[in-house]
């Protein structure tokens, strides 16, 4: 046959009936494609895999030896059964019917062989139940260049397509296949100890040595890392080149003011910062800055100054958040802080937009007319406003009477426009893409400076793969005053007198006149709890994905439900409200400024309340059914109490026995308060996909590249990448580069650029 290369159609090299099955089960269709399907480990011929790992239902291929194998039964119940063992476990193989008997022959005592199926459990004793195998001779020469010499790959494998068909496939393959030429130098191969791309693909499948395997992958991993970095490298050239309207600080101005009736002295950290994005606003060309942070670290008044110095400059600065209810309190807090210099010109509106209607701070105080000569305005713009409300928001955007114009994805419509657009700040940055940043900084003449803000903290892997088009800045200190908070793990199932003692502890709370959260996972309605029975189906066999999917014999708790138990029992005399995204805007408004204002003694919500919701009285929250958030999301609820002068107390409430992993990972947050700490521990214990916002799967995914153990090889090949960028923009030196980082860049599976 004809020589092969990487683009090659496999149903052209291993025929239809080959090919169509492994498209089918993995999405291969090219040879690039197969190659790239890696071995999840290799086997030495003689080593026995453990057995004792295996768990009933996990679909495996293992390597052991025959220890016994006999006949039982009589007639048509006949069945054959052996037992293969590793040392340090053992498996019944069983195989129906009288017609089985020739695998007596096969399957003598002492036999090695690879086992593959899905493990089952009766009588107590895991079974595989008519398993496919493949005998391996210790003294075959043929068995041995069939499985690669002294190691045996093991492939991902379905029911259908098992690892030795792989095996097969890849190594016809490989006989076929035309050197491939490597789109890296020498001198970066040397600099960076990687063997060339074509042993690489080789060895990675049919190694000499383990050692070899391993720097086979090694390259593999290098150039997953390497293409990432290649990409962001041209987007931050790209965006140096743009020009943009310099935004210098203005002495006297509104920044000036702002400082001057601050009630507080801002942490070391809040003043580095505010320095570092002073001087990047004052430049000719677009910052594009991310600033991460603690809970309660104080990001928001960063950004706020940073708004302030964009303002005084002629500008105006635009604030996205992922939802009305964080919108709303982002007007309300930015009113709040600024005070008297929020009070520029007209009348602004509230979220329920009606005609005439002030906007009220936090502390209910209604915005005045005619306040300092240096105020601006902050507009809100979402898209449930009424029509009247929305014409006027937008008027006072496209006229630049609103200094600051707070909003969700409504921002990013095509009919909303600005006078003077020279700062975009985008919260929580992870619900958002890069398409939907770019729509909105598209609303200027020329490219605005962009500040994007997380309050989830970033491992630095993650910030140089999924946010590195962007410069990090880090919030670490925390400002003078906050209360410390401590987390207790409440096993509702093991001790129900804790439960009880969750609910007299909010009443303590609130009865020393402080104020509670309860979180649930879910709204609750018909329609929710039959997903969510799917999905503890789905969790019982096997294949959920999420961390604390489908726990437990019952749905996830829902905010209806409990507030309805809650005011007919242990809290019947407190005064509770619900809170969730399917309320209408009006009702959001009112429950948060009556909890703000102190009306609302407890706040039963779902993760609406995650960000962004900063009422200082609230001192103790109950996380209901907590095994069903994430690490990183229970830091970031637990950040909702304790930001006032009173301790705060987080209760993470589940179902879920000591000893498992979800049990786990609760105590996991309840041991530390140090969200650069939990948010390693997240990226260590969640999927790259999940991470990354991908699918393992498609030519954009990275197989091998791991953010959590990779540091030191992702740094690496972001300083080559930076430095090949800078010198050689559009890689017109480096065709071959040029070309894989373009099918990236474009391949609409690259999502990982896009968000984390």
């Amino acid at each position: 046959m004809t020589a092969v290369d990487l683009d090659t159609r496999l149903d052209g090299v291993l025929g239809a009936r080959t090919a169509g099955p492994l498209e089918k089960a993995f999405g291969l269709r090219t040879v690039r494609d197969l190659l790239h399907h890696y071995p999840r480990r290799m086997i030495e011929r003689g080593e026995l895999t453990d057995l004792s790992e295996l768990h009933v239902d996990e679909d495996a291929t293992v390597m052991a030896r025959v220890l016994s194998s006999r006949e039982q039964g009589y007639g048509k119940s006949v069945r054959i059964e052996a037992v293969i063992g590793d040392g340090t476990g053992r498996l019944r193989l069983v195989f129906f019917g009288p017609r089985q008997r020739w695998r007596l022959r096969e399957l003598e005592p002492g036999t090695l062989g690879l086992f593959s199926g899905k493990v089952g459990e009766f009588r107590g004793e895991r079974q595989l139940a008519h398993p496919e195998y493949k005998i391996v001779s210790d003294d075959s020469a043929v068995a041995a260049d069939e499985f690669a010499g002294a190691l045996i790959p093991v492939y991902p494998a379905t029911k259908d397509i098992r690892s030795w068909i792989v095996a097969n496939s890849v190594q016809h393959v490989l006989g076929l296949l035309d050197p491939v030429e490597d789109p890296l130098s020498d001198a970066v191969r040397e600099r960076h100890q990687l063997m060339t791309l074509d042993a690489a693909l080789r060895a990675m499948h049919r190694p000499e040595s383990l050692p070899q395997w391993f720097a086979a992958k090694h390259r593999l991993k290098w150039d997953e890392a390497f293409g990432v970095q290649l990409v962001l490298a041209q987007r931050r050239v790209a965006a140096r080149a743009n020009p943009a309207v310099p935004r210098p600080p203005r002495p006297g101005g509104i920044l000036a003011a702002f400082d001057a009736q601050l009630p507080f002295t801002l942490t070391q950290g809040q003043v580095e910062v505010g320095e570092q994005l002073a001087s990047e606003l004052a430049r000719p060309h677009p910052m594009h800055r991310l600033l991460q942070g603690e809970v309660g670290s104080g990001k928001t008044i960063v950004a706020l100054r940073a708004m302030l110095q964009v303002i005084d400059a002629g500008g105006q600065a635009a604030l996205l958040a992922p939802t009305e209810v964080l919108a709303a309190q982002h007007a309300r807090t930015l009113e709040t802080m600024l005070g008297p210099l929020a009070t520029a010109g007209q009348l602004a509106f509230g979220e329920s937009g009606t005609a005439g209607q002030l906007a009220f701070g936090e502390s209910g105080t209604a915005g005045q007319l005619g306040g300092s000569d240096l105020a601006t305005r902050i507009t809100l713009l979402t898209g449930s406003l009424s029509a009247s409300a929305r014409r006027i928001a937008l008027l006072e955007a496209a006229g630049g009477e609103a200094g600051i114009v707070v909003g969700t994805h409504a921002l990013i419509q095509e009919h909303v426009q600005f006078a003077a657009l020279g700062l975009v700040v985008v919260d929580e940055q992870h619900r958002f893409g890069v398409e939907q940043r770019d729509a909105l900084r598209a609303k200027a003449e020329q490219p605005p400076h962009l500040l994007v803000m997380t309050a989830t903290p970033i491992p630095r892997t993650v910030a140089m793969t999924v946010f590195g088009d962007l410069e990090t800045s880090t919030l670490r200190q925390l400002p003078a005053g906050r209360s410390p908070i401590s987390t207790t793990v409440v096993p509702a199932a093991e001790r129900p007198d804790w439960l009880e003692r969750v609910w007299a502890r909010i009443r303590e709370e609130v009865v020393a006149g402080r104020q509670a959260y309860i979180v649930c996972p879910r709204i609750g309605d018909e329609a929710e709890l039959a997903g969510a029975e799917r999905g503890r189906r789905q969790s019982e066999a096997g294949t959920g994905d999420e961390p604390g999917e489908g726990y437990g014999p019952r749905p996830p708790l829902a905010v209806l439900d409990v507030i309805a138990m809650l005011q007919d029992g242990p809290l019947r005399e407190l005064r509770l409200e619900p809170l969730h995204g399917r309320l209408n805007p009006d009702d959001k408004d009112r429950i948060m400024r009556d909890f703000a204002g102190g009306r609302v003694d407890v706040l039963v919500a779902t993760t609406v309340v995650e960000v962004g919701v900063d009422v200082s009285n609230a001192t103790v929250m109950a996380v209901l059914d907590a095994e069903r958030f994430g690490v990183s999301q229970l830091h970031q609820l637990r950040g909702r109490v304790g930001r006032g002068s009173h301790a705060g107390l987080c209760l993470l409430v589940t179902d879920q026995p000591a000893g498992t992993p979800a049990r786990e990972r609760l105590d996991a947050v309840a041991a530390t308060t140090d969200g650069f700490e939990l948010a390693r521990l997240d990226v260590e214990q969640r999927r790259e996909g999940d991470v990354l916002g991908v699918a393992q799967s498609g030519r954009g995914s990275l197989r091998l590249l791991s953010l959590v153990r990779d540091e030191e090889l992702i740094g690496a090949a972001r300083a080559e990448a930076t430095e090949l960028i800078d010198a050689d923009p559009a890689l017109t030196a480096y065709p071959l580069l040029a070309e894989q980082v373009n099918e990236l860049a474009s391949d609409e599976r690259a999502d990982f650029l896009e968000k984390a």
